[in-house]
């Protein structure tokens, strides 16, 4: 009888996208471990148990708390009521809870993190937190293993975001590596005039275009190199400082902050002025969770109770309110010439304002806050700038405060959805500290 009821378990799982590897059910300690070092080979994202009976904590914990790889404890049973007029026999296949919290109790004694969803298969709610729980250890996963690039140095002066390379891969496992711009320039220089005249059409059909030919060729030339680039050397983020890009002429002479919008699009991670560690977090979060952009706070709206989000060029299209409009952008800052990029508003809803924090002796917080997306502007002259509004859950100045009281840096991801569930798994699973402000 069990055994159709682990069959429903893993459908349920599998109706929701996600791809299940299954061991054999386990009595004694032995196939614990044979199916733990499985998991281990297979590289899976989470390991979720199911106790199908009463399975004492001393035949598992030893196996579940030497492995790195994440748990969840999924406390379900195959009955949806045991009560007064319930047969007393049904016991012998619905006091699985019984086992989970013997080897909760046990795992958290021992120090191993994990996270128990609990309720019925016929209840939606229970496997769409454990599905969430899913891609927080996803998350957790692609951060841990995040290759990141980036272009030209760390934004002089700026010190909140910047954490030593050798600390970002011992702490996180991020790897990093920077060149300047001139290495792009063979991969630049191969890009061919059918690929830019291909960028082109497309941009056309996905964006209201205002920006001059020669612009958006001399942009999307640079763009395509730096794709190539990152395809090629298998990054999954990068950062760039704008300041870098200083040559008036030749193949380089433009920022590429278009690329940064088609790539966050991509689902690559992206943040600028060099900051690696936010743009290895928009990538996580991208590729496991949800749609995410880059994005900073700027001004507070104290008579709205809003803040203002922009950023000079770079923004997640495909989270865009309506069509972002292309355009020519003055850059007065480097000898460079102007480039194209977007300006678009983010949709209106509900979505997560998300920061991942250095603390003390090389600790990483995750500050993460619901919050409302407004409407767009209507001032005209918006319509050149990434701009939107976001209400926080609590009034701007409590937000505010808590925000820098957790350390909270000027860079931030904005990712939609209800995803407090993902976004909490991901932090317990990467080892960061979880702070929600407003929850």
């Amino acid at each position: 009888e069990l055994e159709p009821f682990l069959a429903d378990v893993v459908g349920a799982f599998e109706g929701r996208a996600v791809e299940v590897l299954t061991a054999p059910i386990c009595r004694e300690a032995e196939q614990v471990a044979e199916a733990v070092s499985y998991f281990e080979e297979e590289a899976v994202d989470c390991i979720v148990t199911l106790h199908l009976t009463y399975s004492p904590s001393l035949e598992s914990v030893d196996a579940l708390s030497a492995t790195s790889l994440p748990i969840l404890m999924l406390d379900t049973t195959p009955d949806v009521a045991f009560g007064p007029d319930v047969d007393p026999m049904r016991l012998l296949y619905n006091h699985g809870i019984h086992g989970l919290q013997d080897l909760a109790s046990m795992l958290r004694r021992r120090g191993k993190d994990y996270v128990v969803v609990a309720g019925h298969l016929s209840d939606d709610v229970t496997l769409d937190r454990a599905c969430a729980v899913l891609r927080g250890a996803h998350g957790a996963f692609m951060l841990g293993t995040t290759r990141v690039l980036r272009v030209g140095p760390t934004f002089p002066g700026m010190g909140d975001f910047y954490v030593p390379e050798e600390v970002l891969s011992a702490k996180l496992g991020i790897l990093v590596d920077e060149i300047a711009p001139d290495e792009l320039l063979s991969a630049v220089e191969a890009v061919d005039e059918e690929a830019i005249v291909a960028e082109m059409k497309e941009e056309d059909e996905r964006f209201d275009v205002d920006a001059p030919d020669e612009v958006r060729r001399a942009s999307s030339r640079i763009g395509l190199g730096l794709r190539h680039y990152l395809e090629t050397n298998h990054y999954d983020a990068f950062s760039m400082n704008f300041l870098a890009f200083d040559q008036a002429e030749g193949p380089l002479n433009r920022v590429p902050f278009l690329e940064c919008g088609h790539d966050m699009a991509r689902g690559l991670g992206y943040a600028g002025e060099g900051d690696v560690l936010t743009a290895a977090l928009v990538g996580a979060l991208s590729k496991a969770i949800g749609p995410t952009t880059f994005t900073e706070m700027f001004c507070p709206d104290w008579a709205g109770d809003t803040v203002f989000l922009s950023h000079m060029g770079e923004f997640n299209p495909a989270v865009a309110a309506g069509k972002a409009r292309l355009y020519e952008k003055e850059f007065p800052f480097t000898p460079a010439q102007n480039p194209a990029a977007l300006a678009c508003a983010p949709q209106p809803g509900d979505a997560v304002l998300v920061n991942i924090a250095p603390g003390p002796k090389d600790s990483f917080g995750l500050i993460v806050a619901p919050v409302t997306v407004m409407g767009d502007g209507t001032h005209p002259d918006y319509k050149d700038w990434i701009r939107g509004w976001i209400k926080p859950a609590v009034p701007l100045p409590a937000f505010l405060e808590a925000y820098s009281q957790h350390g909270g840096t000027h860079h931030n991801a904005l990712v939609y959805g209800d995803c407090l569930d993902a976004l909490a798994a991901f932090a317990k699973f990467a080892g960061l500290d979880y702070v929600v402000i407003g929850e």
